[in-house]
Formats: structure tokens, C-alpha cells, sequence
């Protein structure tokens, strides 16, 4: 990981926000909040997580991507909550500003600035706003920007802190100056050890005053505990004065660097020396061009909003240039251990394929870098190939729970990376990305799959013992979901392999033409060799028709929906409503695409900001896969995009009634635009 950075100055440029949030579909204003029923909205870059608090100019946790440990979440990893070094309290006179002592407390979250900002008054001395962000440009960076406004004349005390979370060990608290002529950089450094003593972990912050060196408060350092320690300064101001400050933490572990304590401060005195101004003038222009891809629609502003949100969330956990995944969860808590699942590649990936290509690359590269990983695990499960674990950490072993079977018996997620490879190469048409990165995956995934398969005695090829899209029913034979995932991305490495002009294993064709999709009397597709009708968690039968197109026939598709529609549980997660409003949008069926739409989300809104949670009444925000789900229902269902062998294309398709029209822009390497009227 590297160090994360976040800033406080005097004089600049605040987001603005318009005076009625509730009529902007850029804005998520938080609404009755109360904290005991609350969750928070995530900042993020792809690479920190920052988790809003119900309590002012705090938050709730900072999470690292990309560094992974053991501790309190039973027997496998964990993505690592890091210090929290972002956190400042205020006192005014003599009175610390809390929850108990504030007023007109306000959160809204700018999604086209990527910035949180919380507003509350000190009863008639004092109006504060807190602006907090992640920056973008920096990866391992934040800026916290705090404006205070005195009604009459007092005194603040302000003061940034850092925190260790319980489970880091050997903590050490550091505060050291940089003096020079022209500036006096401030350093609070706290140093870990991870729970197991696998990596070191160190953050490091620095106010920045408007004032000009030397005449800049004086700080005081003071350490409360050896988990705690921080900075402090006092001011005087004057009735109707404006005073803004900033402050600037960065945070980094040896998951990324040697010498993670040298390299935190080192980080930090970058952005000091950066200045308020140019690290917000950056974070604004990167994130405007982020947001030249977007998905537009008119006459529904509800509906605006909450796709926004959901763009915004996959935009935040998410970045180019890395080998970074995303979670179910992303980078909003430790839900799911941050483990990376088939949620990245069947869910989240095909709308960032489309919308933003170069993250798209970062989540594969991160399946490349663990292929070795992956055919250590066909290895040894008696495979060849390569067999990707069901949850993935940091160095793609296996990760899962050894009570949840999914690990060793959900093998569909295989295909579903190959799937994704033959994808991106689809839209980028990068060849020599194919032959040094897609290609060794679809490779080793076809081999993986030929060496799974058990001939029978009509001549076809069963997959037994597995467990599918639908895992409420284990240990099963000739799942729909995974047999039909298994002829994808066979088929999908031949054709890799001709592009390339390489001849492809004669086996890949000859199985992927045997191995059956079975069906009940009626023509129905049955989910599996067992399968009676039972609730299912989730689609899997449904999915053979879109994303992988095994099943194609109109009469078909509308046959699978019209069976297992019925089945779907109330209680699954978000992702099988998705699926069905997908289906439908894509048959021009608007008004039953739009309400499976709505239902693959409104329910699982959560106070105060209606971040969604994985199902139905729960309480596991954000579920980034539901967000994936959702915008796969607006894209390449109500929109009609399709990924083929010409890129992306758009078949026709119809709007619900109270959408006017549909823009999807900047889409896929050419930046093309596509609209539904």
C-alpha cells in the first residue's frame, strides 16, 4: 500500500454545492441522520477508503486495498483497516464540539467532485465545513479542507489525530519538524506492525495554514496513549472572520514499499508541498475525465441519481494502473474479508469494460499476476491448468472460510475470468495485450476445464460436484450456469488462440461441443441433474442468455424467465433482479426491465445517504455488486449495448415511459456515444 495523504488550508476554491441538493442529480445529501442507524458513504481512489462518520470531521474507518492479514475474522484474511490518521476534533473556547453540542448537522457527498462535505454550527459562535476526499491523482492520498466561520469573537483549538485500530501491534507515535526559510512542515507519524507481524504499516499528516511561514500557529504535540497521539493549534478570531485550513495524511504499508514509515512522510511533505489549491485543482480535473464517461438520463431524476451513485461507487473502489481487484464490498469496510470473488468479473467488470477499459485492465491484471496461484490450485485438486480460487486475497491461494464450501467446489469462477479476458479483448482489441496476458488465462482456464470434465456413456462430457451461480444447491451435477460458463470460455479460447495465429487444442471444441445443458420435459432449462423447483438464492439458469449467449432463441429466454422468475428469492442478493431486468430490457419488454430494475436496489437502500447493502433490509453497505448488477440492467439492457467481435453495438431497444431518453457516453477505447430516445 502506499501513503495516504489528506490536507487543510486557508482560502480556496470549497466544492460547491447548489442550494437545493435534493433537485441535483450530482449530489447525495444525508437525510434524518441518526447515529444509531447509520451508514456511511465511502471517499475513495481505488486504492484508500475512507467511510464517512455520523460524528463531525471524523470517520469510521480508513481500509487499504490490496494489503491483506489475519486477525479477529476467524481463519483466512483480511483486507487491513489501517490507522486512522484523518480524524480532528475542535474545541471552541472551552467546549469540545460533539454530537451532543452541535447544530444543523448536514452531510452531502458531490459525486462529481469525489467529495464529502458536512456542515454544523456551534450554537451562535461558530458555522464549520468539512470537505474530505480521497484524491484522485495521488493514489495513496486525501485532502480534508476545513472552513470556519465566527459569529463572534473566540478561540479554536484544532487538532488533527491519529488512531491505531486495536489489532495493529507495536505501535510507535513520531512528531518531527521540517524547517526551511520559506516553510515549516509539521510531520504526526504513527508506525505498526500488522496483527501476524506480516507487514508494517505507517501513515503520516501535516496541517497546511494559509499563513505565511512564521507566522503560522504554533502546534503542539501531544501523546495521549500509545494507540493515540496528535497535533494541536489555537487560534483567535474575530466576529465575522472566515478561516480556512487543511491537512494532509498519507498512509502505506511493506505490502508496497521497503521502508513504509520513511516513505508515509515522504508523501506527505509531497502534498504539503503541493499546496490546497493544485491538489484540488488535480483531484477535480482527474475525476473530470472519469466522468466524461457517464450514463445520462432524462425525465427520471431519481433514477439519474442513484445510477450516478452507483457509477461513482465502481469509479471509487476501482483504478488504472494497477493489479487491484475489486471486492463486494469494495473499499468500503471489511465485508466479506475483501476478498475478491466472481462479484468482479460476472458483475461489476462488463460495466466498467465499457465505461472505463483501463480500470477494466488493473482488475485482470491482478488474475494474471496470481495465474501461478491458480494452477498450483488445479494442482492440487487434480487438475490441469489452472483453477482460480472461489475468494482471492493477496497472493491467490485459496481464502475461503474451510466451513463454506463454495471454496473448494465453485469452480465456475474459472470461466468467468477467461470470460472476462475474451471481453476486453473484444472491446480494446489489444493484441498484444492478449498474447502476453489474455491468452496464458484462457489458455490455462480451457486446460483446466478439459481435465474437469467426466465423459459419460452417451458421448458428452459431465461436470459433477460442483456448486453454481445458485449456491443453495451444493455439491450438484451439470449446473446450467457453470456447464454453460465451461463452453464460453473454451469456445472463447480457440478463438483467442486464431486471433493470435496459434492452433488451438483440438480438445477445447471437441468438449465444448459435448457438454450438455440439460432441460426438463417442457424445454425449460433445468438449473441442474437434481434441480425439482425449489427458491433459488440467485439467477444461474437465466445468466446462459445473457452475459454468455448460450441460450439465444427468444422463445427460449422468455421460457427461463417465465420459470424461474417465480423462484427467485425475496431474500437473495440484489444480483438476480439485475439479471431479469437485464433480460427484459434486452427483449423490449421496458416497463418489466424497469421494474425489476427498481428492485434490484431500492430495498436495499440504508440511511441516511441510501448506499444499498446486499439484500433486502440489510445492513452490509455498499454492496458494489448490486451496483454492478443495476447499471448492467441500464446498459446492456435498457441501452442494448452489446460487447462482439466489433467492439461494442447497440441493438434496439425501448425506454420505460417515464425515461425521455438515455445517453451513454465515452464508452470503451473510441469514447463513443449511444443513446435510446
Amino acid at each position: 500500500m502506499r501513503p495516504l495523504i489528506l490536507l487543510m488550508a486557508l482560502v480556496i476554491s470549497l466544492p460547491a454545492l447548489p442550494q437545493n441538493v435534493e433537485n441535483s442529480t450530482w449530489q447525495i445529501p444525508a437525510t434524518d441522520i441518526d447515529p444509531a442507524n447509520y451508514y456511511g458513504v465511502t471517499c475513495a481512489n481505488g486504492m484508500i477508503g475512507l467511510v464517512s462518520s455520523p460524528n463531525p470531521m471524523e470517520v469510521s474507518a480508513v481500509v487499504l486495498n490490496g494489503v491483506y492479514d489475519y486477525y479477529q475474522r476467524g481463519r483466512v484474511s483480511n483486507i487491513l483497516k489501517a490507522f486512522n490518521h484523518v480524524n480532528m476534533w475542535m474545541n471552541v473556547d472551552d467546549h469540545r464540539l460533539d454530537r451532543s453540542n452541535i447544530s444543523n448537522f448536514a452531510q452531502t457527498l458531490d459525486m462529481k467532485e469525489a467529495a464529502l462535505v458536512t456542515t454544523f454550527d456551534f450554537g451562535e459562535k461558530l458555522s464549520v465545513k468539512h470537505s474530505l476526499m480521497a484524491l484522485r491523482h495521488l493514489p495513496y492520498t486525501a485532502m480534508s479542507i476545513v472552513e470556519v466561520t465566527a459569529k463572534t469573537d473566540l478561540e479554536i483549538t484544532a487538532a488533527s489525530v491519529i488512531q491505531a485500530p486495536n489489532h495493529l501491534k507495536d505501535v510507535r507515535n513520531y512528531y518531527s519538524e521540517i524547517d526551511r526559510p520559506h516553510v515549516k512542515i509539521p510531520l504526526l507519524t504513527s508506525v505498526a506492525e500488522s496483527p501476524s507481524g506480516k507487514h508494517k504499516v505507517a501513515a503520516s499528516n501535516s496541517f497546511i495554514f494559509p499563513e505565511s511561514h512564521g507566522q503560522e500557529p504554533q502546534l503542539i504535540h501531544e501523546d495521549w496513549d500509545y494507540d493515540m497521539h496528535l497535533a494541536k493549534f489555537r487560534k483567535k478570531l474575530e466576529a465575522g472572520t472566515t478561516y480556512q485550513f487543511s491537512l494532509v495524511a498519507s498512509t502505506t504499508s511493506t505490502e508496497h514499499y521497503e521502508d513504509p514509515h520513511n516513505e508515509a512522510e515522504r508523501l506527505t511533505i509531497f502534498a504539503a508541498l503541493e499546496g490546497t489549491d493544485r491538489l484540488l485543482s488535480r483531484h477535480r480535473q482527474a475525476w473530470n475525465e472519469l466522468w466524461e464517461s457517464d450514463i445520462v438520463i432524462e425525465g427520471d431524476d431519481q433514477a439519474q441519481r442513484d445510477v450516478r451513485f452507483a457509477v461513482y461507487h465502481l469509479y471509487s473502489f476501482a483504478r488504472e494502473g494497477t493489479a487491484y481487484s475489486l471486492s463486494p464490498m469494495g473499499l468500503s469496510g471489511l465485508g466479506y474479508n475483501g476478498h475478491v470473488f466472481w462479484d468482479t468479473e460476472i458483475w461489476m467488470y462488463p460495466p466498467l469494460l465499457i465505461l472505463q477499459p483501463d480500470i477494466a485492465r488493473s482488475i485482470l491484471e491482478y488474475r494474471f499476476e496470481r495465474l501461478e496461484a491458480a494452477k498450483q490450485n488445479a494442482f492440487a485438486h487434480g487438475y490441469k491448468g489452472a483453477m482460480y480460487p472461489w475468494e482471492s486475497a493477496g497472493d491467490g491461494s485459496e481464502d475461503t472460510p474451510v466451513w463454506a464450501l463454495t471454496g473448494p467446489f465453485q469452480h465456475h469462477i474459472s470461466g468467468d475470468i477467461a470470460w472476462a479476458c475474451w471481453k476486453y479483448y473484444q472491446v480494446t482489441k489489444d493484441k498484444d495485450w492478449l498474447k502476453t496476458r489474455g491468452y496464458p488465462i484462457l489458455e490455462a482456464v480451457a486446460d483446466f476445464w478439459v481435465s474437469r470434465v467426466e465423459p459419460n456413456e452417451e458421448g458428452k462430457y459431465d461436470i459433477k460436484n460442483v456448486i453454481g451461480a445458485n449456491e443453495w444447491e451444493e455439491n450438484i451435477d451439470n449446473n446450467a450456469y457453470t456447464n454453460g460458463m465451461a463452453i464460453t470460455c473454451l469456445r472463447d479460447a480457440v478463438a483467442a488462440a486464431k486471433e493470435l495465429g496459434l492452433s488451438p487444442d483440438p480438445a477445447w471444441s471437441q468438449v465444448a461441443d459435448n457438454i450438455p445443458i440439460l432441460k426438463f420435459p417442457d424445454g425449460t432449462t433445468r438449473e441442474n441433474a437434481t434441480y425439482q423447483g425449489q427458491m433459488i438464492k440467485q439467477a444461474d439458469v437465466n445468466l446462459l442468455a445473457f452475459p454468455m449467449k448460450i441460450v439465444t432463441e427468444e422463445s427460449q429466454i422468455r421460457k427461463d424467465l417465465a420459470y424461474y422468475e417465480k423462484r427467485m428469492s425475496p431474500n437473495g442478493p440484489a444480483m438476480g433482479f439485475s439479471v431479469l431486468a437485464t433480460l427484459y430490457g434486452r427483449l423490449g419488454e421496458a416497463e418489466k426491465a424497469h421494474q425489476f430494475f427498481t428492485q434490484s436496489y431500492q430495498p436495499n437502500k440504508v440511511p441516511p445517504f441510501g448506499v444499498i447493502s446486499e439484500t433486502a433490509g440489510g445492513t452490509n453497505p455498499y454492496f458494489a455488486t448490486g451496483a454492478g448488477g443495476m447499471l448492467q440492467a441500464v446498459l446492456y439492457g435498457l441501452g442494448g449495448l452489446d460487447v462482439g467481435d466489433q467492439g461494442i453495438e447497440q441493438q434496439k431497444t425501448v425506454l420505460p415511459k417515464n425515461w425521455k431518453s438515455l445517453t451513454m457516453k465515452g464508452l470503451g477505447v473510441e469514447k463513443k456515444t449511444f443513446s435510446v430516445k
